[in-house]
């Protein structure tokens, strides 16, 4: 991808120096990923369509609510019924292929509560056009309002990456292993060249697999330091010097066994799998100091564990139906 095909044509070379280029409003789109939305977030959506020409609702929620569906595609959002199928991941792959087929070149994943500044489209635009390949993955500058920091980012050259901070940092392209998925940029020849996201994973390091997936494969995964965006996961418990997301237990197997398979499974390029025992036990130590529903959690954790080291993936429900069904309630 060059500048050409993501600014709007004509505008010369002295005129862009001079000013800020427009961006093509049809060269990206966006999929808003939503569950059970509350009316904030279908608000919340109506402003972004201003933004975004090119603007696609997954509907993850069980049910389709029919009222809903034809409000937003009153505003001119296109909407897809997804019924959680492949978890998150599915959801992102079902936007993704519908919005590359229809000819853009840049797609955004969002969540439906993802906070974007008025500028945020137009700035990661810019940063794409700067990334020097036609494949690229870009992320902008994570507040984390639960942790009340930016969020890291973790060097793709070193053998043991290590979390950066770049709280300082408000110009230029840092490269990272990953970025969250919530807000990225990815282009039509990253999606082509990386593959689509994991449904066999679901939910939770979906993105973390997929930034490693793709520094592998040669593609640059960058941190646009000019645009920020604050995220807030979770109902954030903090007791002494334990805090933790507050997830639900069939959320805490996810975590669980895609940590410990997407770390394992990069061992040969990075040394991280030394991580997995530390993460593992982090997140019992938190459920047991902070969490209600403890034994439901630990269980969870446990289970989500041996799955990873041994490679099982798919869904909670499939792989073990009755310790699903405990930890569902």
């Amino acid at each position: 991808m060059n500048d050409a095909s993501l600014f709007a044509a004509g505008e010369r070379a002295e005129e862009t120096a001079a000013a800020p280029a427009s961006i093509d409003p049809d060269s990206f789109g966006a999929v808003v990923v939503l569950w059970q939305p509350k009316p904030e977030h279908v608000d919340h959506l109506e402003r972004v369509r201003g933004a975004c020409r090119h603007l696609l609702a997954v509907d993850n929620s069980p049910q389709a609510d029919a009222a809903l569906h034809a409000r937003l595609r009153a505003n001119g959002i296109e909407v897809l019924h997804n019924a959680n199928r492949g978890g998150i991941s599915g959801a992102y792959n079902v936007g993704a292929r519908a919005l590359f087929d229809a000819g853009r070149q840049v797609v955004f994943l969002l969540d439906q509560d993802s906070q974007l500044g008025a500028d945020f489209f137009a700035g990661m635009m810019r940063a794409c056009a700067r990334a020097g390949s036609d494949a690229f993955i870009v992320g902008p500058k994570v507040f984390e309002v639960n942790l009340g920091r930016y969020l890291p980012v973790f060097s793709p050259q070193l053998r043991l990456p290590k979390p950066e901070p770049i709280d300082d940092r408000t110009q230029g392209l840092i490269p990272t292993l990953f970025v969250i998925s919530s807000g990225s940029a990815i282009s039509a020849a990253a999606f082509r060249q990386v593959g689509e996201f994991r449904e066999d994973y679901f939910i939770e390091y979906v993105d973390i697999e997929y930034g490693m997936r793709a520094t592998r494969n040669g593609v640059p995964v960058l941190v646009n330091t000019e645009v920020q965006m604050r995220q807030q996961v979770g109902e954030y418990v903090k007791r002494g010097i334990f805090s933790t997301s507050n997830h639900v237990a069939w959320r805490r197997y996810y975590a669980s066994r895609n940590a410990v398979h997407a770390l394992r499974s990069n061992a040969s390029r990075w040394s991280i799998h030394w991580l997995i025992e530390l993460l593992t036990l982090h997140q019992v130590a938190c459920v047991l100091v902070c969490e209600q529903h403890k034994l439901r959690k630990v269980v969870a954790i446990a289970v989500g564990y041996f799955d990873g080291l041994f490679g099982k993936l798919g869904t909670f429900e499939q792989r073990h139906p009755r310790v699903a069904a405990f930890c569902k309630h």
